[in-house]
């Protein structure tokens, strides 16, 4: 079976319903927003986007990724805000969460596009772009492969990763949400990160966690 934080996240919501679990993959996150507004899953954790909020409604983020860029070894940039320039190309995820942010938000670097993350590594590598985009975690692992590479300090966004339910189903969203906000409380979602060690993620502040 899978492991990992999102996981272990449904793992407990099925506790609490005295359910069995049943995980199902997906390759992406558009995928997972399918299968839950199909109806194939009852819920599906994801990055949380307005544009994916068709058929679906999210619960309050669980936990927050942050998203940032990875340069090559020599490259000049210094700093995030620094990426946004004329002529600057980066490698992305085309609509991953962060992905999505950029498509919106960018104003003069331009975005090439792969069909994975995986993918967007290897075009940002052989293609010889100004910078990759990614989750933190995801950026430093790659890094490893790259000699001189960097990940910037900071972000240009967080990825505020949620419960995706059916929008027809108004009593489970008020549970989910109450779910989130007692794993932030108790302290099983900064108990998952440290035991996963995963870089670049922080548990919402509590007072911040509600109804979406």
């Amino acid at each position: 079976d899978p492991t990992g934080i999102s996981p272990d996240v449904c793992a407990a919501i099925a506790n609490l319903l005295g359910v069995r679990l049943k995980l199902i993959p997906c390759k992406t996150q558009v995928e997972v927003i399918d299968a839950v507004a199909s109806g194939i899953c009852g819920i599906g954790l994801v990055g949380a986007d307005p544009s994916r909020a068709k058929g679906v409604t999210f619960t309050a983020a669980y936990v927050e990724l942050e998203a940032s860029y990875l340069v090559p070894d020599g490259s000049p940039i210094e700093k995030v805000a620094q990426v946004d320039q004329d002529g600057i190309r980066i490698a992305s995820f085309c609509n991953s969460a962060y992905d999505l942010w950029l498509q919106r938000n960018l104003q003069k670097a331009s975005l090439v596009h792969a069909d994975s993350f995986a993918a967007s590594c290897a075009i940002f590598k052989e293609g010889g772009l100004d910078a990759l985009a990614g989750l933190r975690t995801s950026l430093t692992k790659f890094s490893l492969e790259m000699a001189g590479s960097r990940v910037l300090e900071g972000q240009f966004t967080g990825i505020q990763q949620a419960i995706a339910a059916k929008n027809t189903h108004i009593e489970a969203i008020s549970f989910l949400n109450d779910c989130v906000r007692q794993f932030i409380q108790s302290g099983l979602v900064t108990t998952l990160i440290e035991r996963y060690q995963v870089q670049g993620l922080a548990a919402p502040v509590l007072n911040e966690v509600g109804a979406p």
